[in-house]
């Protein structure tokens, strides 16, 4: 089954986080789609853009309402994604552990959702 995994962080406590942090958490990243890769099971990952990026489309009264900014305040933002094939929960779980920014504390946290396959004509 295909796992979607949201990054969520805080783009504060990211840009006054020292360069070299900054680098550590990008190697890490790199390790865990190498590895994930070897494994066979990642099918893809990308970091957002930050959110001053982000234009949101709405509906109002049956017409569309283009906002400039997420789609909501919140203390953290999305900030990426992975995509990865794994057996189960358990396994996307694991994998989830080993991605930078895992809930620690305020500073963000990782949503495991699964992927409804819609099958395309």
């Amino acid at each position: 089954m295909r796992y979607m995994f949201l990054i969520y962080s805080s783009e504060a406590s990211e840009a006054a986080a020292p360069p070299a942090a900054r680098r550590a958490a990008a190697l890490q990243h790199q390790t865990v789609m190498r590895d994930a890769a070897a494994k066979g099971v990642f099918i893809g990952a990308d970091p957002l853009e930050p959110t001053t990026t982000a234009t949101t489309v709405r509906t109002k009264e049956g017409k569309p309402l283009i906002i400039d900014g997420p789609f909501a305040e919140t203390k953290e933002q999305l900030a990426g994604y992975y995509m990865l094939e794994c057996r189960d929960l358990d396994e996307a779980i694991e994998w989830a552990k080993q991605i930078p920014f895992v809930c620690r504390g305020s500073d963000g946290c990782i949503e495991i959702r699964p992927v409804h396959e819609i099958h395309k004509p």
